[in-house]
C-alpha cells in the first residue's frame, strides 16, 4: 500500500474558498479515477500560521503501476486546474510513501 500525499499551505485571502473547493471538487476528482481506494484530509497542527493554514490530503493506493497510471493519466490536468484557479496562493508539494506497518 502506498500514500500519494499533497501538503498544501494556503494563503487566508483563499482559505475558506480553497477548502470548500478541495472536498466538494478537487477530492472527488482524484477519487472518481477509481485508483485510490480511500483518502484523509487533514490540518497540520503545531505549524506558523501567520500566512495561512497548512493542510494535507493523503491518497492511498494499493501499488506502485496504478500510481504511475495515476501521474501518466491524471496528474498534470489536476494540478494544472489547481494552479490555475489558485496561483501563488496555494503552494503545494507532493510525496509518495509506502506503508509499513
Amino acid at each position: 500500500m502506498l500514500i500519494y500525499n499533497i501538503t498544501s499551505k494556503v494563503s487566508w485571502y483563499v482559505h475558506d474558498e480553497w477548502l470548500r473547493w478541495m472536498i466538494a471538487t478537487y477530492i472527488p476528482r482524484v477519487m472518481e479515477t477509481g485508483l485510490f481506494v480511500n483518502y484523509q484530509l487533514v490540518k497540520l497542527l503545531d505549524t506558523d500560521e501567520i500566512e495561512g493554514p497548512t493542510y494535507a490530503v493523503q491518497y492511498y493506493i494499493d501499488n506502485r503501476d496504478l500510481y504511475d497510471e495515476f501521474v501518466q493519466v491524471f496528474a498534470d490536468g489536476l494540478r494544472d486546474n489547481g494552479i490555475a484557479l489558485w496561483g501563488d496562493q496555494v503552494i503545494a508539494f507532493r510525496t509518495l510513501m509506502e506503508v509499513i506497518n
